[in-house]
């Protein structure tokens, strides 16, 4: 996987990805999905670099790279259907919150990808390029390579759509 990336810090919650008055949003339309999608990182505080062009009404990113406890705060799959639905394939980060996580597997909208630990992608900007290869475990970016934590079978889950559509692929359901 291969694009541009939006950076952040530490402790990203799900109130800053999707704030929650926008819970009441269906995700399982399609008009609720193009709603969240439109509404990823609304909750950034103010003078936070524009994620969401204007123009499509999707992130202008193909990942977010972030620091420790991405999507912490409640469990809301909103909060990861946003991020899916708005165009990001993956987050990067040196840590998640555990049911972030899970979300991000179980309903197949993005790939989590930790950060091998005492491993950073220094110097990175928002707009800057990287390229993410899974089955090597590394991040390619104009400083370096770096490495990533195992990620196994949670690719398969993913690229199949989820848990339920995995599990329907591979002859479990």
């Amino acid at each position: 996987m291969r694009g541009k990336v939006y950076v952040l810090g530490d402790n990203i919650d799900t109130d800053q990805i999707l704030t929650a008055e926008y819970l009441k949003v269906n995700p399982a339309s399609p008009e609720g999905r193009a709603e969240l999608a439109s509404l990823a990182m609304c909750g950034l505080p103010e003078g936070s670099a524009p994620f969401i062009d204007p123009q499509t009404n999707r992130a202008g990113y193909d990942f977010i790279v972030a620091g420790k406890n991405f999507g912490c705060g409640s469990s809301r799959e909103h909060a990861v259907v946003a991020l899916g639905a708005s165009g990001v394939k993956a987050v990067v980060a040196h840590s998640f919150a555990r049911i972030f996580f899970r979300n991000c597997v179980s309903t197949g909208q993005l790939m989590p990808v930790s950060l091998q630990a005492g491993r950073d992608v220094e110097g990175l900007k928002t707009g800057d390029t990287i390229e993410i290869d899974l089955a090597a475990g590394r991040i390619v970016t104009d400083k370096g390579v770096v490495a990533t934590a195992p990620i196994g079978e949670l690719a398969n889950i993913v690229a199949a759509g989820g848990l339920f559509a995995y599990a329907r692929q591979t002859g479990k359901v």
